[in-house]
């Protein structure tokens, strides 16, 4: 697995969770799904990504386009 697809798998769990969450324990969960799309957004424009820094440290191996 490449370190886009990691990203991307990531973001997708996290948003699919929060929006469980805001069914099942309170609205305020999608708070969280924002703040993801947020992330997203932004790692579009600038290649900055919190998230594939992290899994760069942790071995993520292979070279995705999106994130060097």
């Amino acid at each position: 697995m490449n370190l886009d697809r990691a990203v991307m798998a990531f973001a997708g769990v996290m948003i699919l969770v929060s929006v469980a969450l805001a069914h099942f324990v309170a609205p305020g969960w999608l708070l969280l799904t924002a703040f993801i799309g947020l992330n997203l957004l932004q790692a579009s424009f600038t290649g900055f990504c919190p998230a594939a820094m992290l899994f760069k440290k942790l071995g993520v191996s292979g070279s995705g386009c999106a994130f060097k």
